[in-house]
């Protein structure tokens, strides 16, 4: 009995999405096994063996800076996935219908952000889901793709079955640096040093679209991870 109350526990436990990179150039470390998270639908990055990139952006919320990422996504020919919440809805939908124009994806961030690791019962989950597609249904005419991000990269294995049985792919991340802090934005040197040097075959790279650097070195960014021998995928493709 004590040893079934064991599993169960760590089955609920929450964890944070972390990464550890032991060489430059390869693929990190999650803290969850790759095949682990893929008995739940979920990844962390594509083919090691494909230098492909999935490029994503989470957005909690306008920061003035995603026209410009959009102009050069369509100037460089690069599809992207953004994962966005309830508010951002509501506050851009004029971009939300570009995204969606342009063939970018639209994640489901939920609809709140909040801790969905706390969440237990599958009810719940799944309505914090649902009614972030309802808001992007009523502005597009047909609701967000079935891509999940946690909020602030909290889970729990539990998290991901129930994802899973509400029909959703949870998408994580193997490449991310601090760009989301408003008022401490890094500089083009530091951010293009820490988006180069730790890209890898198969990344999935989570940038922030509240960036105001994210929005001024993305072009250079492309250019640069095209000069390397990378090309760029879609979620849609990393999951055929």
């Amino acid at each position: 009995m004590t040893h079934i109350l064991t599993l169960f526990s760590a089955f609920l436990l929450t964890l944070h999405w972390g990464l550890g990179f032991p060489e430059e150039g390869k693929p990190p470390v999650g803290n969850a096994p790759a095949e682990h998270l893929r008995q739940y639908d979920a990844v962390y990055m594509g083919d090691p063996a494909e230098k492909t990139i999935y490029l994503t952006f989470d957005a909690g919320y306008e920061n003035g800076y995603t026209g410009r990422i959009l102009d050069t996504l369509k100037e460089k020919d690069v599809k992207a996935a953004f994962f966005i919440v309830g508010h951002y809805v509501d506050a851009a939908p004029d971009l939300v219908l570009r995204m969606t124009a342009e063939g970018h994806i639209i994640g489901n961030h939920t609809k709140r952000h909040g801790d969905m690791s706390k969440i237990t019962d599958p009810a719940v989950f799944k309505k914090e889901l649902d009614d972030f597609d309802e808001m992007v249904r009523r502005v597009t005419g047909e609701g967000a793709a079935k891509y999940y991000r946690p909020p602030s990269g909290k889970y729990s294995d539990n998290n991901l079955k129930m994802a899973q049985k509400a029909g959703y792919k949870t998408v994580f991340w193997s490449l991310a640096y601090a760009d989301w802090h408003k008022d401490r934005q890094p500089s083009h040197e530091l951010a293009m040093n820490k988006l180069t040097k730790r890209i890898h075959p198969g990344a999935i790279v989570l940038l922030h679209s509240t960036s105001r650097t994210n929005a001024e070195i993305l072009g250079g960014l492309i250019d640069k991870y095209r000069e390397m021998g990378y090309s760029f995928g879609t979620l849609d493709e990393l999951f055929t």
